[in-house]
């Protein structure tokens, strides 16, 4: 069932089409807010906003964005909302090397131990916000600069920015650790789903 008929159904009042909806969507959701929100117990508040959120304004939506990109605006919205009521929302300047500064080091000696798919995406989880927040739209849910440019209200040019800031301190920590083929790994988490 496509988008225009899912969303059809649930305005005539289809609640199994709204729980399809909830379906093929919540990865989306958990992973965008999943960024922003670490605690899972406030993940899940926000998770369950976001689809109310959803339910509540789809009559509002006009397609003019496919049905992910304005899920996953409402997404960051909520996120970024309840990081600022209810916790203190720090836009990190990217220039600020003290948070840049909190990527976790990697020992040699743990070469053999670590999983390196977990250390790269350990040190997503660790880059400044905006980093973490235009990675994930972009490559890990493989939204185009415009949609993430919706999506967050950050301007084309700023997305690219932080996009290329962000894979320069992914590249330079991995750097220590794998030869420059080896690196291709990054792309192929990328491109990986959930």
């Amino acid at each position: 069932m496509n988008d225009t008929e899912l969303i059809s159904q649930i305005l005539d009042g289809n609640m199994n089409a709204f729980t399809f909806l909830v379906n093929r969507y919540q990865k989306l959701v958990v992973h965008i807010s999943g960024r922003l929100i670490q605690r899972q117990d406030e993940l899940e508040d926000v998770c369950q906003e976001v689809f109310i959120k959803v339910y509540q304004n789809l009559g509002k939506y006009r397609n003019e964005c496919k049905l992910s990109t304005w899920i996953a605006t409402i997404a960051y919205n909520s996120s970024v909302n309840y990081l600022r009521k209810f916790r203190k929302f720090d836009e990190v300047d990217p220039d600020d090397s003290i948070s840049l500064r909190n990527l976790v080091d990697f020992r040699m000696e743990n070469y053999e131990t670590i999983d390196l798919k977990h250390y790269i995406r350990e040190q997503i989880e660790l880059l400044p916000i905006q980093y973490r927040t235009v990675v994930t739209l972009f490559h890990l849910e493989e939204f185009s600069y415009q949609e993430v440019e919706q999506i967050t209200g950050m301007a084309e040019g700023t997305v690219k920015s932080y996009l290329f800031r962000a894979k320069a301190l992914l590249r330079e920590k991995l750097k220590h650790i794998v030869d420059e083929d080896s690196l291709k790994l990054v792309k192929e988490i990328s491109n990986e789903k959930g």
